[in-house]
């Protein structure tokens, strides 16, 4: 890992980034919905292939009708290919292939993980991104909030499947903290975005097709094909440039706070849209998490010791 980006970065959290950080949770939110529906259908390389091409394609129509400009150096674009792998090939394809075999619901807390590893990479490669013990506690306590929301996970669950998704989780967050290096570059959120997931597009053609072969298009459902075009243009483009331009402004650690508000989008919408009935321990633990997530700010918390 590169150490070499210590670029300041204000790593606190204005209105618009907070604000930001809410739609990303709602985008992310849905992807475990969107992938619950096509799994029943495809294979997990297919699906993570189909999401990250569409989207590369959607990103890459933008920037050529807008004539935004291109990475020059070929330095850009190897980091670009790598950010695509820790990014996207890695952790989407740990995320579907455990959702075979255990719930979204499961599938979401783990990845409320994230922050957790955020905290130690982020303190182990970024001297600017130390954690604190009120930043540690936070990650804690809206874990915790995680949990109550959804209850502890079941013994009979499949362990690898968890196993698998605690990877993709440990992969998003070095994924943070290498990111940080394109706000040097000085590389527009969608672009750096477009680059990422046509790198690994192009990484995952050949493995999909080694591992799972042409899938029958034809016989896919309209349903599965409506979650892969939400999957791709909603959860993936719109969603990474939001990633990119919260990363730029914020730094590595508040983005992976994402990961414990997407739990909360998931209740929410279910309320809202599936009439699921929220309870006790709902209010119970959007509360600790939103106690947490002010930890990890700290600004509130500062100003109370004063």
């Amino acid at each position: 890992m590169n150490t070499s980006i210590n670029t300041s970065i204000n790593t606190s959290m204005g209105a618009s980034e907070w604000f930001m950080l809410i739609i990303l949770s709602i985008l992310w939110g849905g992807s475990f919905f969107f992938v619950g529906v096509a799994v029943s259908e495809l294979q997990p390389f297919t699906i993570v292939t189909i999401r990250v091409g569409l989207a590369a394609v959607a990103l890459w129509v933008v920037i050529f009708a807008f004539k935004m400009p291109l990475p020059k150096n070929l330095a850009a674009w190897k980091a670009l290919l790598i950010m695509g792998l820790l990014n996207n090939v890695i952790p989407f394809t740990l995320i579907v292939w455990g959702q075979i075999y255990i719930p979204s619901g499961l599938a979401s807390i783990l990845n409320a993980t994230t922050p957790l590893f955020g905290v130690i990479v982020a303190t182990i490669f970024l001297p600017d991104e130390k954690a604190t013990i009120l930043k540690a506690v936070g990650v804690i306590i809206g874990f915790v909030g995680v949990v109550l929301m959804f209850g502890l996970p079941n013994h009979n669950q499949n362990f690898l499947a968890q196993l698998a998704i605690l990877g993709a989780t440990l992969t998003y967050a070095f994924a943070g903290v290498f990111g940080r290096r394109f706000k040097t570059m000085a590389i527009p959120p969608i672009v750096t975005a477009a680059g990422q997931v046509t790198g690994a597009t192009l990484l995952l053609i050949p493995i999909t097709y080694i591992i799972e072969g042409v899938p029958s298009l034809p016989v896919i459902s309209n349903e599965t094909w409506l979650s892969l075009i939400a999957l791709s243009l909603l959860s993936t483009a719109v969603a990474y440039i939001l990633y990119f331009k919260i990363l730029e402004r914020a730094g590595a650690t508040n983005l992976l706070l994402v990961t414990l508000l997407v739990p909360v989008s998931a209740i929410l919408l279910g309320a809202l849209f599936l009439n699921e009935k929220l309870d006790i321990s709902h209010f119970v633990g959007m509360a600790l998490i939103a106690i947490g997530l002010s930890a990890i700010d700290g600004r509130f918390w500062k100003k109370v010791r004063k």
